[in-house]
C-alpha cells in the first residue's frame, strides 16, 4: 500500500485528492495538511511513501517545506501538484530533489504518477514538459550539446529516451541492452551532468 500525505491550502482540493487516492486499491491518504510547516511535521510523524504538495500556500510554501524535509530525509519522495507551470518554480523544485511536478487540472495523471514515484521514477506533467521545452519538438542539436558535456553516443540515446518518459525497462528494450546496463548509463549521466535525478535530465534535455 502506497502511503500518501496531501498538503494543500484549499480544503476542497485536499478532500478531493483524498477521495481520489483512497479509491485506488493500492493507495491510502494517511494525513492532510494546509501549509509548509504542517507538511514538515506530518512527514516526520508519518514517514509516507509520497508527499503530494502544493507550492504556493499561506503560512509556508511547499518549496521551503520540501527543502527542510529533503535535508533530513534525502530519500523522501516529494511531488508538487500546482496550477503554476512556471520556469522558476519548476527549476527550484527539481533542483532541491523533488520527484515530480504535476498540474492540478490533470486529475487522471495523479495516481499513476504517484505509483511511478513510489518505485523510484520521476514524473513531469505534459504541460510542464511542454512549458520547459517551449512547446517545440525540435531537439536535433541536443546530441551535439550533450556530447560536448562529455556524454558518449549511447548515453545521449539514453538521455533522449528518459526525456520521452521511458523507464529503465523500456529503455533496455529500445536499445537492446540489459536493465543493469541502463542503470549504469543513468548513473554515469547523472554524475557527468552533476544532476540528482532523471527528471532533471529531462529538464536539461528540453532546455538544451
Amino acid at each position: 500500500m502506497i502511503r500518501v500525505i496531501v498538503v494543500d491550502d484549499d480544503p476542497f482540493v485536499c478532500a478531493s485528492l483524498e477521495t481520489i487516492l483512497n479509491a485506488q486499491e493500492d493507495m491510502v491518504v494517511v494525513a492532510k495538511g494546509t501549509n509548509g510547516p504542517e507538511a514538515v511535521a506530518l512527514y516526520n510523524e508519518h514517514m509516507p511513501d509520497v508527499l503530494l504538495m502544493d507550492i504556493q500556500m499561506p503560512g509556508g510554501d511547499g518549496i521551503s517545506a520540501a527543502e527542510s524535509i529533503l535535508a533530513e530525509h534525502s530519500c523522501a519522495r516529494v511531488v508538487f501538484l500546482t496550477t503554476f507551470a512556471d520556469d522558476d518554480y519548476i527549476a527550484r523544485a527539481l533542483h532541491i530533489g523533488a520527484k515530480g511536478y504535476l498540474i492540478k487540472q490533470n486529475v487522471g495523471d495523479i495516481a499513476p504518477a504517484l505509483r511511478a514515484v513510489s518505485v523510484g521514477q520521476s514524473v513531469l506533467g505534459d504541460e510542464v514538459v511542454s512549458h520547459i521545452s517551449g512547446g517545440s519538438d525540435a531537439h536535433a542539436g541536443a546530441a551535439d550539446r550533450f556530447a560536448k558535456m562529455g556524454l558518449t553516443e549511447r548515453e545521449v540515446e539514453v538521455v533522449e529516451l528518459i526525456a520521452q518518459g521511458l523507464d529503465n525497462t523500456e529503455i533496455a528494450e529500445k536499445l537492446y541492452m540489459s536493465e543493469g546496463t541502463v542503470r549504469n548509463h543513468v548513473s554515469a549521466i547523472l554524475q557527468k551532468l552533476q544532476l540528482k535525478n532523471r527528471t532533471q535530465i529531462a529538464v536539461m534535455y528540453y532546455r538544451a
